[in-house]
């Protein structure tokens, strides 16, 4: 995806080795808001593969096991006919991350700052939304989590001592290390998820022709909700906003990193592309023409394992758990990271009550101190302890229904107030939104509105 957002600047690109990203610079995070207020058209820094993280972090985290069997159900019934529209959901989603980083690089402010200059009713609907989202997802995160192990070590422990345990790993294992280490692991599991999906696709032996007539856009009879939950649905969470957070903690805090953002945004979302093609062969090849049908939720790819031992034996099904548990896994602690550091910035703007725009502690993620802070704290416990009562009670009726709208919402809020702060004086002139990134922005807060209001339909009123 070409650059969309005006100038990048010019001049001579200076020297900047990988060490430069990982070790965040405390100077230049203090002077990102005077470069805000400037005309944004800054000497770039050379985009290098050394640099790759942040994306590989937010990709890793929004694509999560219930995504995975969503697009191998949408295989199972259309076979590869569907293949185009996951193509979209990857430029939809470079879109989307491309603007949250370019956002924190432009005006060296936080996206809920961001926001904040937007009207109060940001902050309420962020407030509520990430207490109850948080709530239930902490207890679905470990859940989906435990159950490859489970089913590795059926004689252990049962489910709830497993999610158990996978919470308080994630916990433990946040809490006690910063953003630098936390990449390398999250590109570890990546690594792993990504090894597996192939591998599986490759054994089934994908229909090559297939696939490439299934970039022709098509729309099958009754296949429109699954069109749509493809675009819209694989890796589209919070995790997107928290993008720009992990920019920052990785050290990318003014637009000279933009260049390198926007090559770190599209490798990480190809990954994703890479994925979704790769459970869609699956679902086509493998069940598609065997007329099988999985469980909805996680536990389809029990299923799927299940079908992959009697077909290629145990040593097959079990490598598809442990990708399947890299993939839980990696959700996790990326929220358990990401999110706690959203609400770090939400807590810290409240209770110093600073004017939105005021750029004084913009640098705080990216020198570190927001990883060490009580809110930050404070949230992992919220994300861990408290969810752990939904696992032995049914989820409260009302939580479902406020959970269920509010996330609905959270994607169209995004698309839409990154539209509104992107074309607007907040941010430099010359990193504003071209044509194509208000067109691919457009399309994307079109498309969320109507996957919300499908979302919300669906819901056990």
């Amino acid at each position: 995806m070409a650059d969309t957002s005006g100038t990048t600047g010019s001049g001579t690109e200076p020297e900047a080795g990988p060490e430069t990203a990982a070790k965040p610079r405390p100077e230049a995070a203090a002077g990102a808001g005077a470069e805000a207020a400037g005309s944004g058209a800054v000497p770039q820094r050379k985009p290098s593969w050394t640099y790759i993280g942040p994306g590989i972090v937010v990709a890793a985290t929004g694509v999560g096991a219930g995504d995975l069997v969503a697009t191998l159900i949408a295989g199972s019934k259309f076979g590869y006919t569907l293949m185009w529209a996951a193509v979209i959901g990857c430029l939809v989603k470079i879109s989307l991350a491309e603007a949250v980083g370019r956002w924190h690089l432009a005006t060296g402010r936080t996206l809920f700052d961001g926001w904040r200059t937007l009207g109060g009713w940001t902050t309420a609907y962020f407030a509520v939304y990430v207490v109850i989202w948080g709530f239930v997802y902490g207890a679905t995160a470990m859940s989906s989590s435990a159950l490859p192990i489970v089913a590795l070590f059926p004689d252990g422990p049962g489910l709830k001592t497993w999610a158990i345990i996978t919470g308080l790993v994630g916990l433990v294992f946040v809490w006690f290390n910063q953003y630098a280490v936390f990449e390398k692991v999250m590109t570890v599991l990546v690594g792993v998820m990504f090894v597996v999906v192939v591998y599986v696709a490759a054994r089934v032996v994908p229909d090559v022709g297939a696939s490439f007539a299934g970039l022709l856009p098509v729309l099958p009879d009754g296949s429109l909700v699954y069109t749509l939950g493809l675009i819209g649905g694989v890796g589209g969470t919070i995790t997107m906003a928290a993008y720009g957070y992990w920019v920052n903690a990785k050290g990318w805090s003014d637009s000279s990193w933009m260049k390198v953002m926007r090559l770190d945004n599209r490798v990480a979302y190809l990954t994703t592309g890479i994925f979704v093609v790769a459970m869609l062969v699956v679902g086509a090849e493998l069940l598609h023409a065997s007329h099988l049908a999985l469980t909805k939720g996680d536990r389809g790819l029990i299923d799927l394992g299940q079908i992959l031992e009697d077909r290629f034996g145990a040593a097959t099904a079990k490598l598809f758990l442990v990708g399947f548990f890299a993939t839980s896994f990696s959700s996790l602690i990326g929220v358990w990271h990401g999110v706690s550091l959203m609400f770090a910035d939400f807590v810290e703007r409240m209770r110093a009550g600073r004017r939105p725009g005021d750029a004084e502690h913009a640098g705080s993620a990216a020198i570190g101190r927001q990883e060490r802070s009580g809110p930050f704290r404070a949230y992992l416990l919220w994300l861990t302890f408290p969810p752990m009562t939904l696992l032995w009670l049914d989820e409260p009726f009302g939580l479902v229904i406020g959970y269920g709208v509010l996330g609905a919402f959270f994607m169209p809020f995004l698309a839409l107030t990154l539209l509104w702060l992107l074309n607007s004086s907040r941010t430099p002139r010359a990193w504003r939104n071209g044509w194509l990134s208000n067109g691919m922005l457009g399309a994307a807060g079109l498309l969320f509105v109507v996957l919300c209001v499908q979302q919300v339909r669906e819901l056990p009123w």
